[in-house]
């Protein structure tokens, strides 16, 4: 067990859960062989990670900084290191499972193993997107005459996990996926319960034709990575990982499943730590550069910005508490001289004493990368300025019930959502002292749940504030506009639980 173990991750996004699996033990564990993601701009996230991951953390190049500082191309730096981006652009394949050939597939898999001598201890990893079994995804299905759930092709795509499960038996596999896979239906069947049948023998599950020969048809006990059940037995419930237990900053709870090839099962695994206290916001993204937003619809300058504070709005504010708490960030901001940030901000790096702010920190850094905000309409920037205010005096987000009437915003359902009949937090300020709401893709449309607790900064997240809400490292470059940097952190696993799930998987394997 002294070389590492190699990991093969599918569906992987920009990165997450193979992240956590390269970081784990105080030697390196583990190291992704063969990384698959379709997404372009995701594959280059994916692709830069893998050439960073090719050096010790004391030998990462200058040039690789002065890449996230934006002084020196991506490519001028590849060119460079010729061997380590070679070495990155064969870990990190950009395809799309179903669409390229299952002999290609192999052909890859084979060679990636075979660079570490075909070991015997290697693992699969990774999750199928997720969007048609989150609850969000079934509700905007739901008003979707035309939408037939057997025929959405991602309800399916896990059968890609299966057939690389059957064709090549990997040990022992991680499979990640939302809270809402438990009470997903096809056929009037739970999905999660046919997934779990499947995984258990997947060459089963899979046509004739693409079955490998009876000999060779791998099974699986699919195990928890919580404590099992009093009576030995692992419910249904115990497969959610409730990572704000587990020391993430953020309420995210998920599936994950952790398969043991039959032949393995006398091993005994153990399971992932809770840590305590629950670490909050404030220990996530405190001590990042202050910014303001932009004004949208209109020039963007400070006095557009400022001018749409202006008004005699906090009056009408029926909280006595709250109404001063307004007028007190009002008369700062217009003091204020906050920026709004870039791809790159240049700030001396104060030292972190935390664990979870070691994990973030780099030295090397010097500023701090993917941090700038957006451009928000008028009537929303006053909007936040509410809630965030609102957060600070009341330790909790608002509803629209608590909203004066002048900030209600024109939907038709709004008076729906005061009553309490449909979401009454369409704007969502997260808390200093608490865990964060769960961090999606939607974060890419709007900020609109994800509002700074800072009033004098007034304004939503930026990626690099969900990246650490996500336990990204501040090394972590994510690329492309910002939209779909958002969109890539939102769809992540974060990567200190990757981890610790690394660790369990380590030893057991051992």
């Amino acid at each position: 067990m002294n070389k590492p173990i190699p990991v093969i991750d599918l569906f992987a996004g920009p990165g997450g859960l193979g992240e956590g699996f390269s970081a784990a033990g105080a030697q390196q564990c583990f190291k992704i062989a063969l990384s698959v993601e379709m997404d372009p701009v995701a594959h280059q996230t994916l692709e830069l990670r893998a050439f960073f991951r090719e050096f010790a953390r004391a030998d990462v190049p200058e040039m690789y900084y002065a890449v996230i500082r934006g002084e020196v191309a991506r490519a001028a730096l590849f060119d460079f290191y010729k061997r380590q981006a070679d070495v990155a652009a064969r870990e990190a394949w950009m395809a799309t499972l179903g669409k390229v050939s299952r002999d290609d597939v192999n052909s890859r898999i084979r060679e990636a193993l075979n660079r570490f001598g075909s070991p015997e201890n290697w693992l699969l990893i990774g999750g199928p997107p997720c969007q048609a079994y989150s609850l969000a995804g079934r509700s905007r299905n739901k008003g979707n005459d035309d939408y037939v759930p057997e025929d959405d092709h991602r309800q399916f795509l896990y059968l890609e996990y299966l057939q690389i499960l059957a064709d090549h038996a990997p040990p022992v596999f991680v499979m990640e996926n939302v809270k809402g896979l438990l009470s997903a239906t096809v056929k009037e069947k739970r999905m999660f319960q046919r997934i779990q049948e499947d995984l258990s023998n997947p060459a089963r599950a899979l046509s004739r034709e693409n079955r490998p020969s009876p000999e060779k048809q791998p099974t699986y006990e699919i195990r928890t990575l919580n404590p099992p059940g009093t009576d030995g037995t692992a419910d249904i419930r115990d497969f959610v990982i409730r990572c704000d237990s587990y020391g993430i900053p953020q309420s995210r709870h998920r599936v994950i499943l952790l398969g043991v090839r039959s032949d393995l099962v006398s091993r005994p695994s153990g399971s992932l730590v809770p840590v305590t206290p629950q670490p909050t916001v404030h220990d996530a993204i405190y001590g990042l550069p202050e910014l303001r937003c932009g004004i949208s619809h209109t020039d963007n300058t400070r006095e557009n910005w400022l001018a749409s504070l202006q008004g005699k709005w906090p009056a009408q504010i029926p909280d006595a508490a709250v109404r001063a708490e307004v007028e007190t960030a009002v008369a700062t901001l217009a003091k204020s001289h906050l920026g709004q940030g870039g791809e790159y901000v240049r700030r001396k790096v104060k030292p972190h004493k935390t664990i979870l702010g070691q994990w973030y920190a780099d030295a090397n850094l010097g500023g701090f990368a993917n941090h700038s905000t957006r451009c928000h309409m008028a009537s929303d920037i006053r909007r936040y300025l509410f809630v965030a205010c609102f957060g600070k005096v009341h330790g909790r987000s608002p509803e629209l019930a608590d909203f004066p009437r002048s900030l209600l915003p024109d939907h038709a359902n709004v008076s729906e959502a005061i009553t309490g009949s449909m979401f009454g937090d369409r704007f969502r300020v997260q808390v200093w002292d608490k865990p964060s709401t769960t961090v999606v893709s939607h974060i890419s449309k709007d900020g609109h749940y994800y509002i700074h607790p800072d009033p004098n900064q007034c304004r939503s997240l930026s990626v690099r504030e969900a990246a650490r809400l996500q336990t990204f490292p501040d090394n972590y470059l994510f690329c492309g506009g910002r939209t779909s940097q958002y969109h890539q952190v939102g769809n992540a696993v974060p990567p200190l639980l990757a981890k610790q799930i690394a660790e369990v998987v380590y030893d057991l394997l051992k």
